[in-house]
């Protein structure tokens, strides 16, 4: 795993420390915003630190997060400093209630005893979390992790702070997604398709992120009224940028399954999923995402997975 950037560099700009008065699993609870082992915008270091370089309301921010002694110090850097550190506890999921879920199979409450610290990180930041889920449609993560890293690197400015002095990048802004020539997309790999739905994104941005103050069901329904975006889309926002707790990935190649063998032995599909994660309502998200953090399954019977998908069949 990347070492962070050397923090003993800049001041940061603002600092803070957050008692959540909980243990705080940082690396589990935002592993799910990684896209990658060498995205430009996050880093999380082998001791359990993160690096994070993200563009706020107020303007491009490096935070830097580290858990002592349980409390969570929080370092930032950039105009949007003072926005990232107010968010930090909802980004280690201070708004995720876990209230009701208990859950009776084996395997999710082995998950929920070895990851008490784990929450549904809420980012705030819609387009953030939408731009990449759209380059992962119907492509290899392999695919989509490079064609993210290519147009960080070739569009997003070097990250405030020692952040940037280690390359980190703040991904494009919403102007900056709608300025990227044809060619650029397609020699990333990414298609006229998926390409056209994020500049539609981009030029609706205002809009997109209105919905974090909308309930679950009417946030879905604006975010998929974008042409491009579907149910699958439309979760992998949810579950980041909202914290939704019941967004679950429908439509994804692996989740099915994944969550079929841990919980009944076998695949199913996604309307086995459904029936499979309908009595978890409202934490249907926190079964799968527990389940992910367990690991695969292998069966005896079942076809050996292929390794490099991990995207939605449909979008």
């Amino acid at each position: 795993m990347p070492s962070g950037p050397d923090s003993s560099g800049a001041a940061p700009d603002v600092q803070s420390t957050w008692r959540p008065g909980r243990p705080v699993d940082l690396p589990a609870t935002l592993s799910v915003l990684v896209r990658g082992s060498a995205d430009p915008s996050h880093r999380l270091t082998a001791d359990g630190q993160l690096w994070r370089a993200s563009r706020t309301p107020q303007g491009p921010v490096t935070l830097h997060l580290r858990v002592s002694h349980g409390d969570v110090e929080a370092s930032a850097w950039g105009p949007g400093a003072a926005w990232a550190v107010d968010g930090v506890p909802d980004l280690l999921g201070a708004r995720d209630d876990p209230t009701g879920f208990e859950p009776q199979h084996p395997t999710v409450q082995l998950a929920l005893v070895r990851r008490p610290g784990w929450r549904v990180p809420r980012t705030a930041l819609v387009l953030e979390a939408l731009v990449p889920a759209v380059i992962e449609q119907k492509v290899t993560g392999q695919e989509a992790f490079s064609a993210w890293r290519r147009l960080l690197r070739r569009f997003g400015e070097l990250a405030p702070g020692p952040a940037g002095a280690a390359g980190m990048r703040v991904p494009p802004s919403a102007a900056q997604w709608t300025a990227i020539p044809s060619w650029e997309w397609l020699q990333a790999g990414v298609d006229g398709a998926r390409s056209a739905t994020v500049v539609r994104a981009a030029r609706a941005a205002g809009r997109l992120e209105q919905t974090l103050d909308l309930p679950g069901a009417e946030a879905e329904k604006r975010i998929r009224s974008l042409p491009g975006v579907g149910v699958w889309t439309a979760a992998e926002v949810r579950h980041r940028a909202h914290g939704d707790a019941d967004a679950v990935s429908f439509g994804d190649f692996h989740v099915p399954g994944q969550i079929g063998l841990a919980l009944v032995g076998e695949r199913v599909d996604d309307a086995g999923l459904a029936e499979l994660l309908e009595p978890y309502r409202p934490h249907r998200y926190r079964v799968q995402r527990l389940v992910q953090l367990e690991g695969p399954r292998q069966s005896r019977r079942a076809p050996r997975p292929t390794p490099r998908f991990h995207v939605p069949v449909r979008r």
